[in-house]
């Protein structure tokens, strides 16, 4: 099987949020996915089956478990796609468990469309300053929570626990915010629930966190970033029930893995 790992929303290798990228010539069982994935031991693995030119079938697993939205993992499948499987296709429709998605490349860019969803308010608890490690501005809810911090240096020196994050029942994921000072809004990642402390730059969960700052500053354009130690820069489009995030991609590996018939 052709394997790839790219290196989403980078400029240079060891930037941005590494994806394992698998080329499926054949629907493949759940089962060996998934223990593909753990073995690969990346945030997240992608499985893509072309179905004909410019339409395919996508899945994401985390080294624990199947996931119903990747923004790294997709960039990434969208690269090894247009380089590697259909090369100079412009147009990708990726069939998942979060609908279709289509990306279109743009020169260096890969512009991806996926679906908005803005965060709900819930009160802040006692658990969750507990497990940030400070003040909470504001907690709201989608597929993962969404921390609100005072500013940005609240954001770069949060240091959760995530022992306890383990054992928080909203969200998938924990994800901290704050206006940026150089960009529009700053954020950091962490799943320690699927395996994943910290994710260096995580495309899904902008899926909320564009709605929630387009709304507050009042623009559909925005410039993002995820700091991590690798980090990465998202360029961000708020189009109503829907959202657009642009990055680049670089290319690190490219192989094949070897499975017992």
């Amino acid at each position: 099987m052709k394997y790839f790992v790219v290196d989403a929303f980078a400029e240079h290798v060891f930037g941005g949020n590494p994806a394992g990228v698998c080329v499926l010539e054949k629907p493949m069982d759940t089962e060996l996915m998934q223990r593909i994935a753990a073995e690969n031991n990346l945030s997240e693995t992608a499985f893509v089956y072309g179905r004909e030119t410019g339409k395919y079938d996508l899945k994401w697993f985390t080294p624990k478990a199947e996931i119903d939205l990747c923004g790294h993992a997709t960039l990434g499948t969208a690269y090894v796609v247009a380089n590697f499987v259909d090369p100079e296709v412009e147009t990708m429709t990726f069939s998942t468990l979060s609908g279709e998605l289509t990306v279109v490349r743009k020169g260096a860019y890969f512009e991806m469309d996926f679906p908005s969803r803005m965060p709900k308010q819930i009160p802040v608890t006692q658990e969750m300053e507990a497990v940030i490690g400070m003040p909470i501005a504001g907690a709201y809810l989608s597929r993962d929570l969404v921390l609100e911090l005072e500013n940005e240096n609240a954001v770069k020196d949060c240091a959760p626990d995530f022992e306890k994050m383990l054992h928080m029942e909203q969200g998938l994921g924990c994800v901290v915010t704050a206006k940026g000072s150089q960009c529009d809004f700053v954020s950091r990642c962490f799943f320690p629930k699927l395996g994943v402390n910290e994710d260096p730059v995580t495309g899904s969960a902008h899926s909320s966190l564009i709605p929630f700052w387009a709304e507050r500053l009042g623009k559909k354009e925005l410039l993002a970033e995820q700091w991590s130690e690798r980090g990465g820069k998202l360029l961000c489009i708020d189009d109503g029930e829907r959202v657009k995030i642009a990055g680049k991609a670089v290319l690190y590996l490219q192989g094949e893995l070897l499975l017992e018939k």
